[in-house]
């Protein structure tokens, strides 16, 4: 990708807010949901990431910290799930987002994820882990996070997603579509 922000019509001193507005608004546009492209909704996905990331770590003399997977939740029986090493991480970030508030999106998540799993842990309304069970395109279990972050009257969810019970990793596209597919299918009155 030659140049995250150019794709995304900004120029290149555009802040994580003006990125994030810019990804919702070509979703609105671009996302299969709303008649567009499945593949050029991956692409608007990889520059608003590649943008965001360029944010947070802008060139210059420092040292970026590497990605560091997150922790099984301590209330996960031991030998149940693992954590994810770095070959078995995958990370979306963006993922998606949803057109209300942190509390309602995570209090749909929650319901959605009666549907599809259960619940590890939680932070509400930031931070949900979920164990997802095998399930539409999932052929194995797997560990799921979910982190929301507030985002102009919306919420950005972000996925990282690790194997469960040394079992494969499914994609993160096909998890993230689980997700968003199940969200649309909530009742949101």
């Amino acid at each position: 990708m030659d140049d995250p922000f150019r794709l995304l019509g900004l120029n290149t001193n555009a802040s994580a807010a003006e990125v994030r507005q810019a990804r919702r608004d070509l979703a609105k546009e671009h996302h299969p949901d709303a008649g567009g492209d499945a593949d050029m909704m991956r692409v608007i996905n990889d520059a608003a990431g590649a943008a965001l990331r360029i944010l947070a770590d802008p060139p210059g003399p420092a040292t970026a910290l590497p990605d560091v997977p997150p922790n099984v939740p301590p209330n996960v029986p031991p030998n149940s799930a693992r954590e994810p090493d770095d070959a078995g991480m995958t990370r979306d970030a963006p993922s998606f987002t949803v057109e209300a508030l942190p509390v309602e999106t995570f209090e749909a998540l929650l319901v959605v994820t009666s549907w599809i799993g259960e619940v590890i842990d939680d932070e509400p309304p930031y931070r949900l882990d979920v164990l997802i069970h095998a399930h539409d395109g999932i052929e194995y279990p797997c560990w799921c996070r979910l982190e929301l972050v507030p985002d102009a009257g919306a919420s950005t969810v972000s996925i990282g997603v690790g194997s469960y019970d040394d079992q494969p990793t499914p994609s993160i596209t096909v998890l993230r579509d689980l997700w968003i597919t199940h969200l649309n299918r909530y009742d949101w009155a």
